[in-house]
């Protein structure tokens, strides 16, 4: 089913390895003892052993080619396992920031996971783009403002400051980038996944909803013998649905989402619930990463911080700038709508297609490309079982 074929190893991975996060994984000497506490592991999809004799022999193809990497969901077990220490699980975390490097054909990503000045300023510099766009005279925000003199700072004219047509066409251009930034690396994560393989095509139309369930809801996390996944799921499953839905009110309901009024109506209803299920998960996530309580949260990323922080940043302007609007509060109005749009922008241009956001997408990508592999090879090997009964004699 696969063409099998020499690899040269690249004598430099180790390097991107440490870059990303992965410090101590030439400690491992292949003991087993971390896949075989994993609950996820399989015979067919074995982690987190293989992957670091692969880092450490510098097998980059073979990893690109691997999707064990994204089926592990880290409950941190075989870290706290190991007897070397070798923390395989931050291993692991390293792995898949340095692959989504490699889908990324920028090479923006490559450069954030491996500098954080470069991460801070590529984000520094779309929000200082977006506060010029509304502070520049004559132009967009305080430039159309200003055409209302007086009566813009005695009652709140946001429809004036950001006319809701533009901004709306402004959102759907957005999104049409991010869609082809984050499904072209997609394309080309699935191409690597796929390659060399002779599978039907009806083998992956039949696997098209485990790939929905899994990416809506990132169920396989509450499967992992940690005492914590169930809590760790839930928790990620609110804020995707928090995400998700603000998201789509901005992107596709804004007329209805940013009204003239105040008055209630359905999406302020959903805009709460969002508002709400952000701030709580993203405070939570971080005071568990500051507690380390955890072997998961033992080690963090800069990246592990930086998004839920953004999320957070992103969810208080969006209340307070409800807050100012409905108490009629003009100058904070219009400056925390520039701030709120200077962090929401850069968070989703940047951490979506670019950072740590990717692998809501990735993840499911890989469990799909894996379901798929495994039904085409017992779908294989029932064929032949039949052929070898159709050839013995009676």
């Amino acid at each position: 089913m696969q063409n099998r074929r020499l690899v040269k190893p690249d004598p430099q991975f180790i390097k991107y390895v440490k870059a990303n996060g992965g410090e101590d994984f030439k400690k491992c000497f292949q003991c087993s003892t971390c896949t075989s506490a994993c609950q996820l592991s399989s015979e067919e999809y074995g982690f987190p052993r293989k992957q670091m004799l692969l880092a450490q022999w510098g097998l980059k193809d073979q990893l690109l080619e691997d999707p064990s990497p994204w089926l592990c969901f880290y409950c941190g077990d075989c870290s706290k396992r190991c007897p070397r220490k070798g923390d395989p699980g931050e291993t692991m975390m390293a792995l898949r920031r340095y692959l989504t490097s490699e889908y990324d054909w920028t090479g923006l990503s490559r450069l954030m996971y491996s500098s954080v000045f470069w991460e801070i300023g590529i984000l520094l510099i779309m929000a200082f783009a977006v506060i010029l766009l509304f502070t520049i005279p004559g132009g967009f925000g305080f430039g159309l403002l200003s055409q209302s003199g007086a009566a813009a700072t005695a009652n709140v004219m946001l429809e004036k400051f950001a006319p809701i047509g533009i901004v709306d066409w402004g959102d759907r251009i957005m999104a049409a980038l991010l869609g082809i930034l984050l499904l072209s690396n997609a394309a080309r994560m699935f191409t690597r996944l796929t390659r060399g393989e002779k599978i039907p095509l009806h083998q992956y139309i039949t696997q098209i909803p485990y790939f929905i369930v899994h990416g809506i809801t990132q169920k396989r996390w509450k499967d992992c013998n940690s005492g914590e996944s169930m809590k760790n799921w839930i928790r990620h499953l609110f804020l995707v649905t928090g995400y998700g839905i603000m998201f789509t009110l901005v992107v596709v309901f804004l007329p209805w989402f940013q009204v003239k009024d105040s008055s209630l109506h359905w999406t302020s209803f959903l805009g709460y619930y969002s508002t709400a299920v952000l701030l709580v998960t993203t405070v939570w996530i971080l005071i568990d990463r500051a507690k380390k309580g955890t072997e998961m949260h033992r080690f963090s990323h800069f990246s592990d911080w930086l998004f839920p922080i953004m999320l957070f940043l992103a969810a208080l302007t969006g209340i307070l700038l409800h807050v100012f609007r409905v108490t009629n509060m003009p100058m904070p109005t219009y400056i925390t709508y520039m701030i709120h749009m200077a962090v929401v922008v850069p968070m989703l241009f940047v951490e979506v297609p670019f950072g740590k956001w990717g692998h809501l997408l990735y993840r499911p990508i890989a469990l799909y490309v894996a379901a798929v592999k495994s039904r085409a090879k017992e779908t294989q090997l029932q064929g032949q079982f039949v052929n070898t009964r159709a050839a013995t004699p009676a």
